[in-house]
């Protein structure tokens, strides 16, 4: 509360101190107190308001944006999240996206397709070796007639889900197959 009183700014320290010695509120003096009065400084220390204006700051962090982020924005753009949560637990667990770009890559430092058909042929490269990429469900889902919307979205969320247990368990089958690759 005291730094933030008007008292504190008006006058010195040591004239403050004075005024409180002569009123007898101290009755000791403080042990700087005869020290400061015996070698004064040239310049008597004030308070001096802040200034009012701001200068503007320049921002100096430039953005820094890596060549996969932007592969990795058009595979979001594209593919959206995955459903499941990352298995971070994994010790070499590698998202869909982060196997998109790592294989993105590739074919673009092998050279022999074109930038613009890099991202079709990914995704291709990544179908034949069983990663399922799901485009992103449209908002607008037209049902069958006769149907309501609820339902023909749940079919397709469904269908979704079954193929990424799927997926779950042939990975988990193909981990066993690592670590037991003898048969018993």
């Amino acid at each position: 509360m005291a730094g933030n009183s008007r008292s504190v700014k008006l006058g010195s320290l040591f004239s403050r101190t004075t005024s409180l010695l002569r009123s007898g509120l101290l009755r000791k003096p403080p042990v700087w107190y005869e020290v400061y009065a015996a070698f004064p400084p040239r310049r008597e220390p004030l308070y001096r308001p802040p200034r009012h204006f701001i200068l503007p700051v320049k921002d100096t962090v430039p953005d820094i944006v890596y060549p996969e982020d932007v592969v990795r924005a058009k595979f979001y753009k594209v593919y959206g999240s995955s459903l499941r949560p990352f298995q971070l637990q994994r010790k070499n667990f590698k998202s869909s996206c982060q196997r998109f770009v790592e294989e993105y890559n590739k074919l673009k430092k092998e050279g022999e397709i074109k930038e613009e058909n890099l991202f079709e042929e990914t995704k291709n490269l990544l179908l034949a070796k069983g990663v399922a990429l799901w485009r992103k469900a449209a908002v607008n889902v037209i049902p069958k007639a006769g149907q309501p919307a609820e339902t023909a979205f749940t079919v397709t969320l469904q269908n979704i889900l079954k193929n990424q247990v799927h997926e779950e368990q042939q990975l988990e089958s193909t981990e066993g197959q690592k670590e037991n690759p003898l048969p018993s």
